[in-house]
């Protein structure tokens, strides 16, 4: 029983890894601006779950939950989700880990925070516009007015509801 639990937990992460990563793309040579969306990066559910999350990372969690704080940053025709993260948070010297698959990356970690930092069913997940995207971050083209939240979920995404 326990392992047909753990069979599904983890049929369930590769599911939900493949829907919520990106793929790489080549640079557009124009860049071009397009206009600006809204980014936010947050583990606010770390707060709720401190006693779940490894020893070494407590003193890596801002107080506020808060990563990259909400605010609206330009984008360039043909950016998807990941694009924009990637280079707003390198702009601000934010530390992201990301592997990549053939041309799929996956997000694993951002500001020293990692899939499974927080117990079996963590990592970062996205939004845009308040939906959890189907759609893997790169594949995701970012359009004026956009609210993208990066969140760290402790819990499948059920701790942000």
């Amino acid at each position: 029983m326990k392992w047909m639990r753990r069979k599904q937990f983890l049929l369930l992460l590769i599911v939900l890894t493949v829907l919520l990563s990106g793929c790489k793309r080549e640079q557009h040579s124009e860049n071009k601006k397009e206009g600006t969306c809204t980014l936010l990066v947050e583990c606010q559910s770390v707060l709720d779950n401190m006693d779940r999350l490894e020893q070494q990372l407590k003193g890596y969690i801002p107080e506020s939950g808060i990563i990259f704080s909400e605010q609206s940053v330009a984008f360039y025709s043909g950016d998807t989700v990941y694009d924009v993260m990637k280079r707003e948070l390198e702009r601000e010297k934010i530390p992201i880990e990301v592997s990549f698959t053939g041309k799929s990356a996956y997000v694993e970690g951002i500001d020293n925070l990692y899939e499974f930092s927080c117990g079996e069913q963590s990592g970062w997940i996205y939004s845009v516009n308040g939906s959890v995207s189907s759609k893997s971050c790169s594949e995701n083209i970012v359009k004026a007015g956009d609210v993208i939240r990066w969140h760290f979920t402790c819990n499948l995404g059920e701790d942000l509801k």
